[in-house]
C-alpha cells in the first residue's frame, strides 16, 4: 500500500495538483507573515476581518476563565453548557427561523442531516454544484438521488416532476456557489418547491453574515426566509473564522436532528471558547453594519478596477471574485508571482473546476483598506506583464 501511496502521490504532483500548505506566521488578518515575509491575505474566509477582533479574542479569552478549556463530551451526556443554548437561541434570532442545533463544523451538520430525515421512500434532489458536504451526506442516506444543472430551474423542475411519487422531496442547495461566486435563485427554488410540495435546504456558509439586510444570508436577500425549511451553516467563515457550524429552521427538524444524528450524537461539543466568541460575532452584527458595508465598498472597488485592467472577472458581486485564466499552469504560476509581489492568492484548476477554466479566486474582507485593494490591482496588472513577457 505504500508503495501505491507513492505512485498516487507522484501522479498527483506531475498533474499539477499536490495541495502544499503554506506555514503562517502570525495571526488571521488582512496582513499576514509567510515564509518571513508580510503580505495581504486575499483569499481567506474571514468576510467581515472578525478572525482577529479584538472583542471577539477578548470574549474568547474570558471564556476560558468562567466555562473551561473543553467539554470532554457530547452534549446529551454532560457537554452542554448555558452558553451552547444561548448561541443556538442567538442564531435562530439572527437567521429567523424556529431552532438551532450546533455541530462542530457545517461538514457535519450536512453529513447529519440526509440520513436523520429521509429513507428510502424519498428523493433529495441536488445542484450540480452543491458542496463536497452535501454531496457526501446524500450518499448516507437512502432516498432516491436527483441532480439538476446549476441554478437551472427547468432542470430542477424536471427532477421534481421525476420525483412526484416520493414520500418527500428535499431540494438541496449551496446559497453561494464558492468556485464562481453564483447565488442560488432562492426565490424561484422556492417557487418549484411549493408548486411540488417539497422541502428546501441551503448551505449558506458562504453567506450568512454579510448578505441580506440584516446578514442573515441569502434567504434573507431573496426574502425566502420562512419558506426555507433547513439552513445549515458555519462559523469558520464570516462569523469568527475559527470553527463549529449549524443547521437550524423548524422545530420539528431540529428536534429529530437531536435525537439522530449521528454527527451530532458523536462528536464532541463546541469549545467554550468558541461559543463565546461566536456569541459576540452576533452581538457586533446586530449592532453595526459597519463591517458588511466595508465589504460591500471593498469588493465593488475590486471589481470594478479588475474590470478597467481589462481582466476576465466572473459577473456579480459577491466578495468571492473568480479572476479567469484559463491554462491551468498559467494560472499556477501567476499565483506565485502575486506572492512574490505581497498578495496572497491561491489558483484553482481541474479537479476543483472545470478543465480550461483555472482561475484565481481573490476573496475580499472587510478588514482590507482601499490601498490594499489598489495595491492587489496593481500586483495582478504586474504579474500578467511578467507573463507575457516570458
Amino acid at each position: 500500500m505504500r508503495e501505491d501511496l507513492r505512485t498516487a502521490l507522484d501522479e498527483i504532483r506531475a498533474a499539477g495538483l499536490y495541495k502544499g500548505e503554506r506555514v503562517i506566521s502570525s495571526p488571521q488578518a488582512a496582513a499576514i507573515r509567510v515564509g518571513g515575509d508580510e503580505v495581504l491575505n486575499f483569499c481567506a474566509n474571514n468576510y467581515l476581518g472578525l478572525a482577529d477582533h479584538p472583542e471577539v479574542i477578548a470574549a474568547a479569552k474570558a471564556s476560558l476563565d468562567e466555562w473551561g478549556f473543553g467539554m470532554a463530551s457530547v452534549r446529551f451526556i454532560c457537554g452542554t453548557q448555558a452558553p451552547h443554548k444561548e448561541l443556538e437561541a442567538g442564531l435562530s434570532r439572527f437567521l429567523g427561523t424556529e431552532d438551532t442545533i450546533l455541530y462542530s463544523s457545517c461538514f457535519d451538520a450536512n453529513g447529519g442531516v440526509f440520513e436523520t430525515l429521509l429513507s428510502d421512500v424519498d428523493a433529495v434532489i441536488s445542484d450540480e454544484l452543491n458542496h463536497a458536504s452535501i454531496i457526501d451526506g446524500i450518499r448516507l442516506c437512502k432516498a432516491t438521488r436527483y441532480r439538476y444543472k446549476n441554478r437551472d430551474m427547468a432542470d430542477l423542475e424536471r427532477c421534481l416532476k421525476e420525483a412526484a411519487n416520493a414520500r418527500y422531496r428535499l431540494v438541496v442547495t449551496d446559497g453561494v456557489f464558492s468556485m464562481d461566486g453564483y447565488l442560488a435563485p432562492l426565490d424561484e427554488i422556492c417557487a418549484l418547491a411549493e408548486r411540488y410540495d417539497a422541502l428546501v435546504m441551503v448551505d449558506d456558509s458562504h453567506a450568512v453574515g454579510f448578505m441580506g439586510h440584516n446578514g442573515a444570508g441569502t434567504p434573507e436577500l431573496f426574502g425566502v426566509t420562512d419558506k426555507v425549511d433547513i439552513v445549515t451553516g458555519t462559523l469558520g467563515k464570516a462569523l469568527g473564522g475559527a470553527s463549529g457550524g449549524y443547521a437550524s429552521g423548524r422545530g420539528e427538524i431540529v428536534e429529530m436532528l437531536r435525537q439522530r444524528s449521528r454527527p451530532y450524537l458523536f462528536s464532541n461539543s463546541l469549545a467554550p471558547s468558541i461559543v463565546a466568541a461566536s456569541l459576540k460575532v452576533l452581538d457586533l452584527l446586530s449592532t453595526s453594519d459597519t463591517q458588511r458595508a466595508r465589504l460591500r465598498e471593498n469588493t465593488a472597488l475590486f471589481r470594478r478596477r479588475m474590470a478597467e485592467q481589462g481582466f476576465d472577472v466572473l459577473p456579480g458581486d459577491h466578495p468571492i471574485t473568480p479572476v479567469m485564466i484559463g491554462d491551468a499552469a498559467e494560472a499556477g504560476r501567476m499565483a506565485d508571482l502575486l506572492l512574490a509581489k505581497g498578495i496572497y492568492v491561491i489558483a484553482f484548476s481541474y479537479p476543483v473546476v472545470p478543465k480550461g477554466l483555472a482561475r484565481i479566486r481573490v476573496q475580499l474582507s472587510a478588514a482590507h483598506s482601499t490601498e490594499d485593494v489598489e495595491r492587489a490591482v496593481r500586483a495582478f496588472a504586474a504579474a500578467r506583464d511578467e507573463l507575457a513577457r516570458a
